[in-house]
């Protein structure tokens, strides 16, 4: 059966003055051959393709790996691809840069002459970019459980529980419910720790009348879903309500306005402006989005200095922020995909201001 995504990658290969690329970054081999083990490499041409792993590996290949041969390798790996290489007579070949450390890279460099290194300069990762049907189904999937895990956690939240019993909650719930585990270090901030916006979760005791922020995704059939939700434990204050409204109104903005052909910079000023507007925009320092799927940080990322082009088919987060030292923070997440239209958001839990007795 022809392997769709080993084509589009040729399509791509074929405007490179390379004649075949080297796979070695473990997401873009899942992605290319469907192999969930932990080594191997795939060795890629116009006409050729190769999956390349030891003898641990070479009967799980056979099952999951689909339009490729597979070759066992012996006790140097680079060795065999550079056989491959002197029978493809390929004079240059691509290799994955920023996944090859600099000692490999020199052992490739001597192994495989007289083929010619060149960096791929992420020519994988970019078709990742574009989910693909079946890719996108996965990441609902993905998105629905975040949003059944909110819903649980609602009712286990209270004054006086610690904020990592809270994030173990969440992890056991993902996991009894499908998920392989949870996509990140689950992020449960409390109080003035709700300023941190990576502040993943401490032994800090959550008290009364504070912000919770929860900041977690479903690692589930090899994608990432990634949600925010802020809520108050106990009664909001007027400066609770005051930024909490203000990073919901900039989160529904770029909801609302959020479409294809614009450029990751364009789409982080949908919610940095209105942020900033309401005399806030130092306290807004992270960007807006990034990209999800095998990963839980891909391109496209919209920041201010994003230069990618949003497509349809791309699935990005979109997740304002404002964060007060000493006060407490609030971040709204949800994930999108990017329509010929505009977008289709994929996360469903409620976003007005929840306050839990």
């Amino acid at each position: 059966m022809p392997n769709e995504r080993v084509q589009r990658l040729r399509a791509a290969l074929a405007k490179t003055e390379a004649a075949a690329i080297l796979i070695t970054q473990a997401h873009n081999r899942r992605y290319l051959t469907g192999f969930t083990g932990s080594s191997g490499v795939a060795l890629i041409s116009s006409d050729q393709a190769v999956f390349i792993t030891d003898f641990r590996y070479t009967e799980q290949a056979s099952a999951q790996v689909q339009g490729f041969r597979i070759v066992k390798h012996g006790a140097d790996i680079h060795a065999t691809v550079s056989e491959l290489l002197r029978e493809w007579d390929v004079k240059t070949l691509l290799f994955e840069e920023q996944d090859v450390a600099y000692g490999t890279y020199l052992k490739m460099e001597r192994t495989f002459q007289p083929t010619r290194l060149l960096p791929a300069e992420g020519i994988v990762d970019k078709l990742r970019g574009i989910k693909d049907e079946g890719e996108l189904a996965i990441l609902q999937e993905a998105a629905d459980l975040a949003d059944r895990a909110f819903d649980h956690i609602l009712g286990y939240i209270k004054p006086g529980i610690r904020e990592s019993a809270v994030a173990l909650e969440l992890e056991v719930f993902l996991r009894a419910n499908g998920a392989a585990s949870s996509s990140f270090d689950t992020i449960v901030a409390s109080g003035e720790r709700s300023a941190l916006p990576h502040g993943v979760a401490s032994e800090r005791v959550i008290g009364r009348n504070e912000f919770v922020t929860l900041d977690f995704g479903a690692y589930y059939k090899g994608y990432c879903s990634d949600i925010t939700r802020t809520l108050v434990v106990g009664k909001a204050d007027d400066k609770h309500k005051e930024i909490y409204e203000i990073v919901r109104e900039a989160q529904q903005y770029a909801l609302d306005h959020l479409r294809p052909g614009m450029t990751g910079k364009e789409g982080d000023a949908l919610t940095r402006d209105i942020i900033a507007r309401y005399g806030y925009g130092e306290y807004f320092g992270h960007g807006t989005g990034h990209g999800i799927g095998l990963e839980i940080h891909e391109s496209p990322r919209l920041s201010p200095v994003g230069d990618y082009v949003l497509e349809p088919g791309m699935v990005v987060t979109v997740e304002p922020g404002i964060y007060l030292p000493g006060f407490g923070g609030v971040r709204i997440e949800d994930d999108v995909v990017v329509t010929d239209e505009g977008i289709r958001v994929i996360t469903h839990s409620p976003k007005q201001l929840i306050e839990l007795d």
